[in-house]
């Protein structure tokens, strides 16, 4: 199922705000932050010739954040961002004058860390995030989970020390008590969605995921004609699509969101031409979009950039799984997780449906750019969805 962009809005200009919050400035200050963290490194960009020659386009190349800070996830970038920006002004504000990153381990900064509560609500990736950068400061978080995130990832974000509470519905839900809570007990909502009147916190963390687009550009050979982009509640795709728009301008990359259809709260919501709640039916696998209401500051970059919004099923979400851990010909091996590969999965729907590739015009000199959102968050998921051990994956991995 796939909806081309025809509403009014999608020649419109952005709001200056948006482009201040994506644009090189912002993504330089990102970059910076995240160069300050122990742990950091660029992750991979993997060129796959066979698959592309598969797919009957010039070059196919998976940006791979599934080894992103040790969290194993694109969310890495945001969470944690916003977190330490937070701690950073905060101190700025009680000291009388501008804190740098690099005084995160003072004690003064870290004393008024110390003193802040950073809460949030996730499917898991988000929630690993802010709890890592919460750790990094030494605050204090707070984490909402629904009733469908696994034992598994709730493990893994305690493991950076936060506090987890277990909430009752889907992740929307999670959001509102998230909020709830957070304005009652005087804590700090760091979200990856917004909702009126709360909208640069969810910036902060867009503002975040720019630096996987400053990497990929570093290391293509040339600029993508086309990128094939998953999405939850939006912010990841916006944020992306933006920044490419402002780095590449009249040569920008046309953008394809791709969502789960049983949650595609985006695709609902450019079908009506406004945001869209859309109903919690059943279950999807690629847990970590299962959104079901988008953000408005997300919508607002992807109504005028989003070229087209599509849906995948469930088996292609596993099938991608599985192409990438036994790849074609020399084509590197990659994990990817039940939500990471979706993008992929929407561009071999499209590149085998003849009509599809005619209306998003993808042929033999087509270049297209796909982020693996995650690895094997939930090793024993991707296991029993595989088939393979991840170690029987991460051995035919090239090295780093």
């Amino acid at each position: 199922m796939m909806l081309l962009n025809r509403h009014p809005e999608h020649d419109q200009p952005l709001a200056a705000t948006d482009a201040a919050t994506l644009g090189i400035a912002g993504a330089e200050e990102a970059e910076r932050f995240l160069e300050a963290r122990d742990n950091h490194a660029e992750t991979p960009l993997h060129a796959l010739p066979a698959l592309a020659g598969a797919l009957g386009i010039a070059a196919l190349h998976v940006k791979d954040e599934g080894r992103r800070l040790g969290l194993g996830s694109f969310k890495a970038l945001g969470g944690a961002y916003a977190v330490i920006r937070l701690v950073l002004e905060e101190a700025g504000r009680r000291l009388g004058r501008a804190v740098d990153v690099g005084e995160i381990n003072d004690a003064p900064v870290r004393a008024v860390a110390a003193q802040m509560t950073f809460c949030c609500a996730t499917d898991g990736n988000h929630g690993r995030s802010v709890a890592q950068g919460a750790g990094v400061v030494g605050a204090r978080s707070v984490v909402f989970v629904h009733a469908g995130v696994s034992r598994e990832r709730v493990a893994a974000i305690a493991r950076f020390g936060a506090e987890m509470v277990r909430v009752e519905g889907g992740y929307d839900h999670s959001v509102r008590e998230a909020a709830r809570i957070a304005a009652e007990r005087g804590w700090t909502v760091v979200s990856d969605t917004s909702w009126p009147g709360y909208e640069r916190i969810p910036g902060l963390v867009m503002q975040g995921y720019t630096v996987i687009v400053r990497e990929a550009l570093r290391r293509l050979p040339a600029p993508p004609t086309h990128v094939f982009l998953q999405a939850g509640v939006g912010g990841f795709a916006a944020a992306v699509a933006r920044h490419l728009a402002i780095v590449l301008g009249e040569q920008r990359p046309k953008v394809v969101v791709v969502e789960p259809a049983r949650a595609a709260c985006i695709y609902a919501t450019a079908e009506a031409g406004r945001p869209m709640k859309i109903a919690h039916e059943q279950p999807t696998v690629m847990a970590m979009l299962e959104c079901h209401e988008p953000s408005p500051l997300a919508w607002r970059v992807l109504s005028r950039l989003g070229d087209a919004f599509m849906t995948v099923d469930e088996e292609d979400a596993v099938a991608v799984m599985n192409r990438l851990a036994r790849p074609l010909g020399n084509d590197p091996a990659i994990v990817s997780g039940e939500s990471g590969g979706v993008g992929l999965a929407g561009l071999i729907r499209a590149a085998e449906d003849k009509d599809m590739r005619m209306a998003l015009g993808i042929d033999s000199s087509s270049r297209v750019l796909i982020v693996n959102s995650e690895g094997a968050t939930d090793p024993g998921r991707y296991t029993e969805l595989v088939g393979m051990a991840l170690e029987e994956v991460l051995g035919a991995q090239e090295p780093a």
